[in-house]
Formats: structure tokens, C-alpha cells, sequence
């Protein structure tokens, strides 16, 4: 009986090591995730900034 707790005890001595490690690895992917949509955006944006000034070149031009 007495080596049964020994078990659970181990355990309670590395949770916080699981736990630090989940939360590493959490931290990780959700700075790779926030890089990689920061990237998708600044390309989605320099497009559309792009397309703007080609509205904006036609727009001086039809009214010349």
C-alpha cells in the first residue's frame, strides 16, 4: 500500500515540469502561428495597396 503512494507522489513532483513544458510548447506554436499570419497579412495588404493606387491612376486619368 505504502509503495502506491509513491507513484502518485512522483507524479505531483513533475506536474510542474509537464506543466512549464506544455505551456513552452503552447507559447511556440502560438508565436509561430501569429508570425505566419502577420506574413499573410503584410502580403494581403502591399496587394491591395497596389490595386488601390492602379484605382487611383485611373481615377486622375479619366478625369483629365
Amino acid at each position: 500500500m505504502i509503495n502506491g503512494g509513491d507513484g502518485l507522489f512522483a507524479l505531483v513532483a513533475f506536474l510542474p515540469i509537464i506543466f512549464y513544458l506544455v505551456l513552452t510548447v503552447f507559447s511556440i506554436y502560438f508565436v509561430i502561428k501569429v508570425i505566419k499570419f502577420m506574413n499573410e497579412k503584410i502580403k494581403l495588404d502591399k496587394e491591395k495597396n497596389e490595386k488601390l493606387d492602379e484605382l487611383i491612376k485611373v481615377n486622375q486619368s479619366k478625369k483629365d
